[in-house]
């Protein structure tokens, strides 16, 4: 089985691809510079890519910043120490972001006739995004079927999302158990001039909760 996985360099996706590895996917991995302001992650990707042993890496450069609408593109600050709620949707949404790339996976996953698309997203510690959800992903994969040659055949393509109603505790445990590196990845929306994390955005206040939901130390906070 092949599988095309979405690759951030942060701490879900890495987990997500794991947890495919070891359900017997073969990956290849797609990462997108997408003008966001912690483009360190990047870094975090390649690392990452390569702990994974992918068949190949491919990094797109889609600049969503020329359109703007997101912190994450640099319009506007940031948000830190905020309480977190998921009923609400903050400036760090990046609008159509997961559309964007899950297209763009398709793309590539049919050129290699690959089975499915890996994603790490989570729609239960997050911070309230709509390309989250179930639901949108499950339209997704009805949307593959009908614009892809795959789909029309009759050989529809999974949406692969392990993670979807995992806490992000419980995320942890499960790589912990595949034996990951944490400190490969980088999760921080708004890194210091060092790229170390900042301990306030919204990412960096869910990963320390679930380190410690799960009672392990987060050993990116250690390099």
């Amino acid at each position: 089985m092949k599988a095309v996985v979405l690759l951030s360099g942060g701490l879900d996706s890495y987990t997500a691809a794991a947890v495919a590895k070891a359900e017997g996917f073969a990956l290849d991995a797609l990462t997108v510079r997408y003008g966001q302001v912690h483009v360190t992650e990047v870094q975090s990707a390649r690392k990452v890519a390569r702990a994974l042993d992918v068949e190949r890496h491919i990094e797109l450069d889609v600049d969503l910043a020329a359109f703007g609408g997101s912190s994450l593109v640099g319009d506007g600050a940031v948000p830190h120490n905020r309480a977190i709620d998921a009923a609400e949707i903050p400036s760090t949404y990046v609008p159509a972001r997961n559309t964007i790339f899950l297209s763009l996976a398709l793309g590539w996953a049919e050129v290699l006739a690959a089975e499915a698309i890996v994603i790490g997203v989570n729609a239960l510690d997050y911070s309230g995004y709509p390309d989250c959800r179930p639901e949108y992903l499950h339209a997704f994969e009805r949307m593959a079927a009908l614009a892809t040659r795959a789909g029309v055949e009759g050989k529809g393509l999974q949406i692969f999302a392990p993670l979807l109603t995992r806490s992000k505790a419980e995320i942890i445990r499960i790589g912990a158990g595949l034996g990951l590196d944490y400190s490969l990845t980088h999760s921080c929306y708004s890194p210091l001039p060092d790229d170390r994390p900042c301990g306030r955005c919204d990412s960096c206040i869910l990963r320390a909760r679930g380190f410690a939901e799960a009672g392990l130390t987060d050993p990116a906070l250690h390099t």
